[in-house]
């Protein structure tokens, strides 16, 4: 499994980072619509429909219609709409109310985990502002500067990987305090504490490296605790969903890896929240 794991990401890494900086704007929209579907397709196993593929057709007209009438080049997508901005406020108010499920699980699942309708609408609100998130980000002074948004999405990938890295090595090291042992039993408060840390060290270093712009230090901070907390949380989100259904991973088009949500799950969560304090406060 760890051979596995180690191939798939050492050819996966390099196609992940030549996407984001090398696509032309409309093959990057396009390859991201593929994964988000992927994403959909894999979340049909939590809605437990009688057939996946007649579960696709809500999502799949979902997602088409929000590119119909939500402007995906890369021009319009800098001037930040109302359209956009509202999906960035629904990311993140959806992802509040999603960490405080998970936190409370199982008690919360008494409240969806036998609602159909819901498990649609938690899957739409999960990769529809992801989705945009990233072309939000990606699109930031195309015109002027046609790599500074695919620098900003890998930031936000990079600060992932980072809490990720440092949370389990501070709680394997330091975990005592459980954050939500009903849904993962390994996850604890100092393995958080740690992957902040090291995640606000990455950030910091990333940005000036990058020649990314924050107002002052402190928005960067604040930023990237925020979006590590987030990042964590979409983790232990998507841990509940596979929990209630009885799956241990997503999919298999991964190999050692598992399916496509089991690696983007804390992204997320992470990307649109970024996006939205990013874009709104700097």
């Amino acid at each position: 499994m760890l051979k596995q794991r180690i191939i798939t990401a050492v050819i996966l890494a390099p196609l992940v980072i030549a996407g984001i900086f090398l696509l032309p704007f409309p093959a990057f929209v396009a390859a991201l619509a593929g994964i988000t579907l992927i994403g959909f397709w894999e979340w049909t196993q939590f809605v437990e429909a009688k057939s996946r593929v007649i579960a696709m057709v809500l999502p799949t007209v979902a997602l088409a219609v929000s590119i119909v009438f939500m402007p995906t080049e890369a021009e319009a997508l800098s001037t930040l709409a109302t359209s956009h901005q509202s999906m960035l406020l629904v990311g993140g108010i959806w992802w509040a109310i999603a960490s405080a499920l998970a936190i409370t699980y199982p008690r919360s699942a008494t409240l969806w985990s036998k609602s159909i309708p819901l498990k649609y609408l938690f899957g739409l609100l999960t990769l529809l502002p992801f989705f945009w998130s990233v072309l939000m980000l990606r699109a930031v002074d195309y015109l002027e500067s046609p790599y500074h948004g695919a620098k900003l999405v890998m930031l936000v990938c990079f600060l992932v990987w980072a809490a990720d890295t440092g949370a389990y090595f501070s709680g394997k090291r330091f975990g005592k305090h459980k954050m939500a042992p009903a849904v993962s039993p390994n996850k604890t408060i100092e393995g958080l504490a740690g992957g902040a840390l090291l995640a606000v060290l990455v950030t910091w270093s990333g940005a000036a490296l990058m020649d990314i712009p924050f107002v002052n230090l402190g928005s960067l901070l604040f930023i990237a605790i925020i979006t590590v907390i987030a990042s964590v949380l979409g983790d232990l989100v998507e841990s509940m969903f596979k929990r209630v259904s009885g799956i241990k991973d997503s999919g298999n088009i991964l190999p050692g890896h598992g399916g496509i949500l089991d690696r983007i799950d804390s992204l997320t969560a992470a990307l649109p929240v970024f996006a939205l304090l990013y874009l709104w406060l700097v």
